[in-house]
C-alpha cells in the first residue's frame, strides 16, 4: 500500500483497533504502551509496515489507556505521518529518540503511571535510556493478540496472495526443467510474483536442489537443476500487506526413485491428518501431534525437524505455532500454515504447504 495516498486509509478500522488494544491496557494495568514492533505499529496505525533493517526504525507508536495516542517518527517520514495521522500528535524526534519519546510520555501520563514495551523487540540500550525517565513494564503479545484473529478483509488479503502462489506452483512444471540454477529459479519466481500483481516478496525464496533440499531454510546458490533431483521451492509473496507461504517438492526427471515417492506420500499424509484435525476448539499441539505421531508410526519423526506451522499474515512467520509446546487453542479467523516435511542428507527431502483458514465450523484450506 502506498502511504501517500491518504484515499486508501480506513481511519476507523485503525481506530478500532486501538480501541480494542485499549482495552487490553486497562486489564492488563497499564496506563500506556510503546508499540515497537513494526508490523504491531502498522497494524494499528497504516504507517510504516516494514522496518528493513534491524539497526533502524520509522518510529513507534505510544497508545495510552486513555488517549489519546501518539506516532513517534523522524523528520524524514513527517509528511507521511501526517497524512495517516492527526497532525497534533505527530511526535518528531531527532537524533535523541529514546531521551526524546520518554520525557513525551512521562509529561502526557500521571505520576507513578506504567508504560508497557515490547521487550522482545525494544533492544537493551534503548531500554536503559527509556527507564531512566519511565516506569517500565514487558508487555509483549498484547497487539499480536489482535492480529492472531483475522477479519473478512484481512482474509480476502490473503486469499489474493494465495491466489497468486497457486498460479506461481501451476507454473513452476513448465520452467524447472529449463533453469539453470537455483539462483535463476529464484529470480524467476520474483519476476512472475512482481508481474502477477505482488508487491514484493513475503520472504527471500527458498529453491533447493537435491541435497539441498534437506536443509529446511536452504538459500538458492549456483547449484544446477539437473535430471533425477528432487527441486524444493518454499515461496510466498506480498499482495495489499498481507504475505502468502506455500511449499512444494517437484522430481525433475522420468522416474522418481522410491525414497522419494515413498517419502512424498508420508508427507502428504502426514499433512492429511493434521489438516482434518484443524477446527475451532482445537489445540494447535494436537494437530502438531497428529503428524508427528503418524512420522512415528512410520519410524520416520527424527528425519521432520522443524514446527508443523505458523500463524500467516502482515508477517509471514506469526502466530499461531503448530507446534508441541503450543498453549493456543484454535478459533475462527486464524490463519495457520501446515507444512510437514521429511529431509535426509544423503539425497534431499520433501516439504508439502498448504495455508488453511480455521472457520466457525472447521477449517478451510486456502
Amino acid at each position: 500500500m502506498d502511504i501517500t495516498d491518504s484515499s486508501s486509509i480506513n481511519v476507523e478500522r485503525f481506530t478500532a483497533r486501538r480501541e480494542a488494544l485499549r482495552l487490553l491496557l486497562r486489564e492488563k494495568g497499564l496506563d500506556a504502551l510503546i508499540v515497537s514492533l513494526d508490523a504491531n505499529r502498522f497494524y494499528l496505525s497504516g504507517f510504516e509496515l516494514q522496518d528493513h533493517q534491524v539497526n533502524e526504525s520509522a518510529g513507534c507508536l505510544v497508545i495510552r489507556a486513555k488517549g489519546p495516542d501518539t506516532l513517534c517518527t523522524d523528520a524524514r517520514y513527517h509528511a507521511a505521518a501526517c497524512r495517516l495521522w492527526d497532525a497534533d500528535q505527530v511526535f518528531i524526534y531527532g537524533a535523541d529518540s529514546a531521551d526524546a519519546i520518554a520525557a513525551m510520555i512521562k509529561k502526557s501520563l500521571p505520576s507513578g503511571a506504567v508504560t508497557g514495551f515490547e521487550a522482545r523487540i525494544v533492544n537493551v540500550a534503548l531500554y536503559q535510556r527509556l527507564a531512566l525517565a519511565l516506569r517500565l513494564e514487558p508487555a509483549d503479545g498484547l497487539v499480536e493478540q489482535l492480529r492472531i484473529i483475522k477479519d473478512a478483509d484481512e482474509i480476502a488479503r490473503i486469499e489474493k496472495a494465495v491466489g497468486i502462489n497457486h498460479a506461481l506452483m501451476a507454473w513452476l512444471p513448465s520452467v524447472i526443467p529449463g533453469a539453470e540454477d537455483e539462483e535463476t529459479l529464484a529470480w524467476g519466481i520474483e519476476r512472475f510474483f512482481r508481474e502477477s500483481g505482488a508487491s514484493s516478496l513475503s520472504f527471500p525464496s527458498i529453491v533447493a536442489v537435491g541435497k539441498n533440499a534437506a536443509l529446511p531454510h536452504a538459500i538458492p546458490g549456483k547449484t544446477p537443476i539437473a535430471e533425477e533431483h528432487c527441486v524444493l521451492v518454499d515461496v510466498g509473496c506480498r499482495v495489499d500487506d498481507y504475505c502468502s507461504d506455500q511449499t512444494r517438492t517437484f522430481w525433475l526427471g522420468a522416474k522418481p526413485p522410491a525414497c522419494f515417492l515413498d517419502t512424498m506420500d508420508q508427507v502428504r499424509s502426514a499433512q492429511e491428518k493434521a489438516i482434518a484435525m484443524i477446527g475451532p476448539g482445537v489445540a494447535a499441539s494436537a494437530v502438531y501431534a497428529a503428524a508427528w505421531d503418524y512420522f512415528k508410526a512410520k519410524g520416520v519423526e527424527k528425519f521432520f525437524t522443524h514446527g508443523l506451522g505458523h500463524g500467516v499474515g502482515l508477517q509471514t512467520h506469526e502466530g499461531p505455532s503448530l507446534n508441541p509446546r503450543s498453549q493456543v487453542v484454535l478459533e475462527p479467523g486464524m490463519v495457520v500454515t501446515v507444512e510437514p516435511g521429511l529431509y535426509y542428507p544423503e539425497w534431499g527431502g520433501v516439504r508439502w504447504e498448504y495455508m488453511v483458514l480455521v472457520t466457525e465450523d472447521g477449517h478451510r484450506v486456502l
